[in-house]
C-alpha cells in the first residue's frame, strides 16, 4: 500500500483539478484588478503587463532549456507570477524594469530551486524587493489615473512632461505620522482607494476589483477563506489600536485595509499554495503574521508599505510553521512499545 503513495511538493490539491486549472482560476480572478488597471492607467498598464508576463515566460523557458527539463509553461504559473508582479509595479515603470523583474523572479527565485512547488519565496514579491533596492525612485513614482477629475488633482504633489504624479494614500498616512499633514485630510481618500481613482501600483488602486476577483476564487474554492480573513482582521486590529490611542497621528483602519497592497496580498499573494503552510492551524498563523507585520512596517517603519517584506518574512518561517503544526499521521500517533 505504501508503494502506491506518491510524495510531491506543494501545491497539494485535494480536488480533482490540475495545476493548470487552478492557475487558470487565479488568472480569471486577477482579470478584475487587471481590467481596473487598464481602465485607470491605459497604455502604461498595458506595457507593464505585457513586459512582465512575457519576461516571466521567457525566463522559465530558458531555465528549462538550460536544465534540459520538459517545458513547464503549460501549467500557467509563470503567467500568474507575471501578472502579480506587474500589479505590484508603478504604472510609469519602464518596460525594461518589468523585464528585469520577470527574469529575476523566474531565473533567480523560482526555477533554480526546481520550479513550481519547490521555491521558498514568492517570486513576484522577491522580485519586487529586488527592483525596489535597484530602482528606488522609479518604484516610488505614482501616476495620477487617467480618470481623475479636477477635484482629485488637489492632492497632486508634482508633475513632469510625461504624466502628473501624486502621493498615495499610504504616503499621506506616513506624512501624518511625521506631523506634516492632518489626519482629517485623508478621510475623503477612502472612497478613491476603494474604487481605484488614485495613484499607486497597478494592483493597489481598486480594492473593489481585487475583492471581486478574490470572491471568485473563494467561490471556485481555489483558495480558502482562512488566510485572507486572518490577514485583513489582524491588520485591522493593529491599525485600530493605534487609531484609538492617537487618532490625530494614525489614520482609520479602513484606509489601511483598502489602501496599498493589502487586498492584493490577502487574496492573491499570501494565498500562494507553494509558499504558505499546509495545515489549517498553519494558515491562521501565517495569515496573522502577514497582517501584523504589514501594519508594524506601515506604522513604525520608514517605508509606507510593508506587504512584500511581510510576505517574504513569513515565507521564510513557513517550514517552521509546518513543523510546529504537523498533522497526526494516518492511524494516529505511534504508541511506545511496552517494555
Amino acid at each position: 500500500m505504501l508503494s502506491k503513495i506518491t510524495v510531491s511538493p506543494a501545491p497539494h490539491i485535494s480536488q480533482p483539478l490540475s495545476t493548470r486549472r487552478v492557475m487558470l482560476d487565479v488568472i480569471i480572478g486577477l482579470a478584475f484588478p487587471v481590467a481596473a488597471a487598464l481602465w485607470f492607467f491605459r497604455q502604461y498598464a498595458e506595457i507593464v503587463l505585457v513586459a512582465s508576463v512575457a519576461s516571466c515566460l521567457v525566463g522559465e523557458w530558458i531555465c528549462n532549456w538550460i536544465r534540459k527539463k520538459p517545458n513547464s509553461l503549460g501549467d500557467l504559473s509563470a503567467v500568474v507570477t507575471g501578472i502579480i508582479l506587474a500589479l505590484s509595479l508603478p504604472p510609469m515603470a519602464p518596460w525594461w524594469v518589468a523585464v528585469i523583474g520577470g527574469l529575476f523572479a523566474m531565473m533567480i527565485v523560482k526555477m533554480p530551486f526546481g520550479g513550481l512547488g519547490y521555491n521558498i519565496f514568492n517570486p513576484a514579491m522577491a522580485s519586487r524587493v529586488f527592483l525596489t533596492a535597484c530602482f528606488g525612485v522609479l518604484m516610488t513614482t505614482w501616476t495620477v489615473p487617467a480618470t481623475m477629475k479636477d477635484e482629485g488633482l488637489k492632492i497632486v504633489s508634482a508633475s513632469n512632461t510625461q504624466a502628473v504624479t501624486q502621493a498615495t494614500t499610504l504616503g499621506w498616512s506616513k506624512m501624518i505620522l511625521k506631523g506634516q499633514k492632518d489626519a482629517a485630510e485623508i478621510n475623503p481618500l477612502i472612497k478613491l482607494s476603494f474604487l481605484g481613482d488614485e495613484g499607486g501600483c497597478l494592483g493597489e488602486t481598486s480594492a473593489l476589483a481585487i475583492l471581486l476577483g478574490g470572491l471568485y476564487m473563494l467561490i471556485r474554492k481555489t483558495i480558502t477563506w482562512r488566510i485572507p480573513f486572518a490577514v485583513l482582521i489582524s491588520a485591522a486590529v493593529v491599525a485600530a489600536i493605534g487609531w484609538l490611542i492617537k487618532p490625530a497621528a494614525y489614520v482609520s483602519p479602513v484606509i489601511h485595509i483598502v489602501g496599498g497592497g493589502m487586498m492584493l496580498c490577502a487574496f492573491f499573494i499570501a494565498t500562494d499554495p507553494v509558499t504558505s503552510p499546509l495545515t489549517v492551524k498553519g494558515e491562521w498563523i501565517f495569515g496573522v503574521g502577514v497582517g501584523v507585520l504589514i501594519m508594524l512596517i506601515r506604522l513604525l517603519g520608514e517605508y509606507p508599505e510593508g506587504v512584500m517584506y511581510a510576505v517574504l518574512i513569513m515565507n521564510a518561517l513557513t517550514p517552521l510553521i509546518d513543523r510546529f503544526c504537523r498533522l497526526i499521521p494516518a492511524g494516529g500517533k505511534p504508541q511506545c512499545p511496552i517494555v
